[in-house]
């Protein structure tokens, strides 16, 4: 830094040659350090990454120094006492922010509960419930006064205080541009979530596949695995800047009310009483049987509950910072925490056919996309 008049700022000049600096300081390491980096190939990424460190440690105290009043420009043109005589003495600005790093970890995890919620959805268990409400009602179910029973009486007592089940459509079409219900005015559906969404699952997956190759064919196992996390992070960082751009209004609002609906829902179906009357061990079998028997319809109900569990974990971990790390080692280990729900979801995606296409209209179980007309409509 050097001092103009009254003002200090980095000059063009300055810039240059600390780029200069830098730039032969990572020579200089690399050369000095030639015969380890053969041995240890890992040891060029920390080398780079501390000169990368001091580069930007400069940027950010150049971002935190004041600003002169007009930015630079008059001595930039030649005007007044602090005019640069040459093009090298004339303000450089600090570079803007980072686009990817600027995320809401509230709004990506509301998005991953509205998945959870959704394909809870899609499964059948707000249908299902509201079946049992309605043979309930008509008296041809042996129920009476357990706490199944009870439950559906009180199951939508509270839908005038709910959003509609055309709510939840909607949401899930704006979210992630599932479902076939007309958007809400104004509305754009999300149709790229699907597509983003499955890229970045592949590349994970796809990552690890080459690691666990890797360290069967090579001596050192232990070394980096080589996969790109170049491209595992540009998949990561478009599905994020992706739901970032349509994870605004009501629907973190909407997401905790489904997440309490959902389990409502599931208080009375794992009841005892509803699970006396169809014979059932849990829950999950209540559904399968009354979709069964009342639906005409065989759900996949264990790989669809999987892509709710494991869709969720994916998209909260986009949530965190962790991908915006460049360095391989604490990248590495950092997505090894997803690596397992990514194959398990691409695995369960597969079962029901729904990786190379998005999860639309066409893609979703015909009572689902006429639910808005019965379920807290």
């Amino acid at each position: 830094m050097a001092a103009q008049g009254k003002n200090t700022f980095q000059s063009e000049q300055q810039q240059q040659e600390l780029m200069d600096r830098l730039a032969r300081l990572r020579e200089t390491l690399i050369g000095q350090n030639a015969s380890l980096l053969i041995q240890n190939p890992q040891l060029a990424e920390v080398i780079n990454g501390r000169v990368n460190e001091l580069l930007n440690i400069v940027d950010e105290s150049e971002a935190r120094r004041p600003g002169l009043p007009d930015g630079g420009l008059a001595s930039l043109i030649g005007i007044g006492a602090d005019a640069a005589a040459d093009l090298g003495g004339a303000r450089i600005a600090p570079s803007v922010g980072s686009y990817d790093e600027i995320v809401t970890p509230e709004r990506i995890n509301a998005i991953a509960d509205l998945y959870y919620i959704y394909q809870h959805e899609v499964l059948g268990v707000f249908q299902v419930t509201l079946k049992l409400q309605e043979l309930f009602k008509a008296g041809v179910v042996r129920l009476s006064n357990g706490p199944g029973a009870y439950g559906l009486y009180r199951f939508d007592r509270r839908q005038v205080l709910r959003y509609t089940a055309g709510d939840r459509l909607q949401a899930y079409l704006r979210a992630f541009g599932y479902t076939s219900a007309p958007p809400a005015l104004g509305a754009s559906p999300n149709r790229q979530f699907h597509g983003l969404f499955s890229n970045f699952i592949v590349q994970v997956a796809r990552f690890f596949r080459d690691k666990r190759v890797s360290e069967v064919i090579r001596e050192r196992a232990n070394d980096p695995s080589f996969g790109s996390i170049a491209i595992v992070r540009r998949a990561g960082l478009d599905l994020r800047n992706n739901i970032k751009n349509f994870s605004h209004g009501h629907i973190n609002v909407l997401r905790v009310e489904g997440m309490q609906l959902l389990e409502e829902a599931f208080k009375i179906l794992n009841s005892d009483d509803i699970k006396r009357l169809f014979g059932a061990d849990n829950a999950w079998d209540v559904i399968e049987d009354v979709l069964r028997r009342y639906f005409r319809e065989s759900v996949n109900v264990s790989p669809r509950n999987r892509m709710a569990i494991t869709g969720r974990e994916i998209l909260r971990w986009l949530g965190q910072s962790f991908i915006l790390n460049t360095t391989r080692a604490p990248f590495e280990a950092l997505l090894q925490e997803i690596a397992e729900p990514c194959e398990e979801w691409l695995t369960s995606a597969q079962t029901l056919s729904v990786t190379a296409r998005a999860q639309n209209g066409n893609g979703a179980r015909p009572a689902v996309r006429a639910m808005s007309e019965s379920v807290f409509s």
